[in-house]
């Protein structure tokens, strides 16, 4: 299971290990019961405090990702693909409409916005 923990970003590390797990469930990566590494595992693969990971896992638990079996692990449950991607969407949305007012306060016009957004688009 390949997740990238990027530190040079202002999202915390447990928001980016749930994001990407969200992503693979989205994306049929992880299907129903399947295992998720062990928070000791992830932890040393990553580098990162077990004490981040478990937040993540609490975290995936919490919003019915997934569910934690005490001394058996973290496993994927059922999931609504489309509810998830419909959540991802509106999350997204979301911060982008704070983009769009930050630019309008410091004086952007539409077309501008529209610019900054083709050229982050053209990665």
């Amino acid at each position: 299971m390949p997740i990238i923990i990027n530190t040079s970003l202002m999202i915390p590390i447990y928001e980016q290990i749930v994001d990407q797990i969200k992503t693979m469930i989205r994306k049929g990566e992880l299907q129903e019961n399947d295992a998720l590494p062990s928070v000791r595992s992830l932890s040393r693969s990553l580098k990162i405090s077990a004490l981040t990971v478990k937040k993540a896992y609490d975290t995936l638990d919490h919003e019915g990702f997934t569910v934690t079996i005490h001394g058996k692990g973290t496993y994927v449950t059922v999931t609504n693909t489309e509810l998830l991607l419909e959540d991802q969407r509106k999350e997204l949305e979301s911060d982008l409409e704070k983009v769009i007012q930050k630019g309008r306060r410091f004086g952007l016009s539409n077309e501008e916005i529209k610019d900054l957004l083709d050229v982050l688009l053209e990665d």
